[in-house]
């Protein structure tokens, strides 16, 4: 099984004495029930349940109170309840039980001591009517397609894995994380790619797998719709989307389609509901916080690069290249980047943002801010000389700060870059592969 960062967060959940039912979050198919199953094996008992399965869905369905509950879920799996301090409950699929969501909050007030994960790809879908979500009572956290750490430990690259981990990096370990990272960003990052990619060194044996995929996520459609209209919609922009991915979107006739701004819209939602992908909102500020204009067009970001690398034919632009960003006008390279941002935290509020001036005297967009150390970090995603950098410039002028980051094909260096207006401040350059690395590269840049 191929390892997940996030067992370490679980690790750290396991131990916690004010432990709260948790509740995963994330897409089909990224890994919850294989990351909760590992897990699982730090515990004396494990009790894992499907509520897709009728009869691990009875108990829930016929709840009365949750000492009996947990009494029959021992019983029915002939665990010692002895041992329930040191008992792991998987709940799998909760959605398909929308009243299991409620008894939730019983486990952390009435039986603390046992290990209560909860996981349902279809989550937010079940929570309607009366159905409500037990806050405070319960905690979150996301699972995302493999990120490029957990495919250079996939891959058995220790040392590729100790440089990219160092930091910095060593100069000499350059070339061959740019062309594991390429390699990485061609399959994506989902486990079923990933995992028959590196056994059978296949590419074009992938094609299935990503088809079954696709697929896969169609025929859920029905679950996400809650009319019959919403469902077309939903089918149209899923199939839609990976030619529309890095680009700023409008709703209406989305796809060229005949859909209004109002169907595309909750189509949309409804899919980054479910994790499928994520609407990427502008702010026009430098400092923080970041506010999203939601009155702007977003960017569409999609689950996965590889995904998307299929459905527009451009795994062979990907083989041959040694620049991302000359593929695809570069939205190859901000889309791998987007990811592996993403990827970076667990937590559900890790949104992503960029940032725009629309101003007729300048109009200027940047790829990426994020939050740092209180300030808001722009990141430019692009090759070609730092002179060049007229939206970094134009934001720097305006930011309370001097620290700005470039994601490049190169090596990692620092600049001192003076704007046109006459600021100065330093620029970050980091090869792409290091997305996920650059809150610990600006800490480090702020000791030089």
């Amino acid at each position: 099984m191929l390892y997940r960062n996030i067992i370490e967060e679980l690790n750290d959940w396991k131990i916690n004495s004010h432990r709260k039912p948790l509740i995963l979050r994330g897409a089909r198919q990224v890994g919850k029930t294989t990351i909760v199953n590992m897990f699982a094996q730090s515990y004396q008992q494990y009790i894992n349940l499907n509520l897709e399965l009728k009869e691990d869905a009875a108990p829930f369905r016929n709840y009365k109170n949750i000492s009996q509950l947990v009494e029959q879920l021992f019983f029915l799996r002939d665990k010692d309840i002895e041992k329930l301090s040191d008992t792991l409950l998987f709940i799998d699929e909760i959605q398909e039980v929308p009243e299991a969501i409620n008894i939730l909050r019983y486990f952390f007030e009435q039986v603390p001591n046992l290990h209560v994960i909860a996981a349902g790809s279809l989550f937010e879908t079940a929570i309607k009517g009366d159905i409500k979500i037990p806050v405070g009572r319960v905690e979150y956290k996301v699972v995302r397609p493999i990120s490029f750490d957990e495919f250079l430990q996939a891959n058995g690259e220790k040392l590729a894995l100790e440089q990219y981990r160092k930091i910095p990096m060593d100069e000499y370990a350059h070339d061959k994380l740019l062309t594991l990272f390429h390699t990485y960003t061609l399959i994506g990052g989902m486990p079923a790619v990933v995992d028959h990619y590196l056994t059978h060194r296949n590419l074009t044996a992938l094609r299935t797998i990503y088809e079954s995929l696709i697929v896969s996520y169609i025929n859920d459609v029905e679950k996400y719709g809650r009319t019959n209209n919403l469902v077309q919609v939903i089918r149209h922009v899923i199939q839609s989307s990976y030619f529309e991915a890095g680009n700023r979107i409008k709703f209406n006739h989305f796809g060229n389609s005949n859909y209004g701004s109002k169907e595309v819209g909750e189509a949309m939602r409804t899919l980054e509901k479910v994790m499928l992908l994520h609407l990427l909102y502008p702010t026009t500020n430098t400092s923080i916080p970041i506010v999203p204009d939601f009155k702007k067009s977003p960017r569409l970001q999609l689950l996965d690069t590889g995904m998307m690398n299929h459905f527009v034919g451009l795994q062979k632009d990907i083989i041959g290249t040694s620049n991302l960003d000359n593929i695809y006008q570069g939205k190859i390279a901000e889309h791998i980047v987007g990811q592996e941002l993403l990827a970076s935290k667990s937590n559900v509020l890790n949104n992503l943002n960029f940032w725009v001036r629309q101003k007729a005297e300048a109009t200027a967009e940047l790829d990426f801010v994020i939050q740092h150390d209180g300030l808001i970090i722009p990141i430019e995603v692009k090759s070609g000389s730092s002179g060049t950098l007229r939206s970094l410039h134009l934001f720097m002028d305006a930011a309370p700060h001097r620290f700005a980051v470039r994601l490049y094909n190169g090596k990692v260096k620092v600049d001192t870059i003076t704007t046109p207006t006459g600021k100065e401040y330093l620029l970050l350059n980091l090869p792409y592969y290091l997305g996920a690395q650059i809150e610990k590269y600006l800490t480090w840049v702020k000791t030089l």
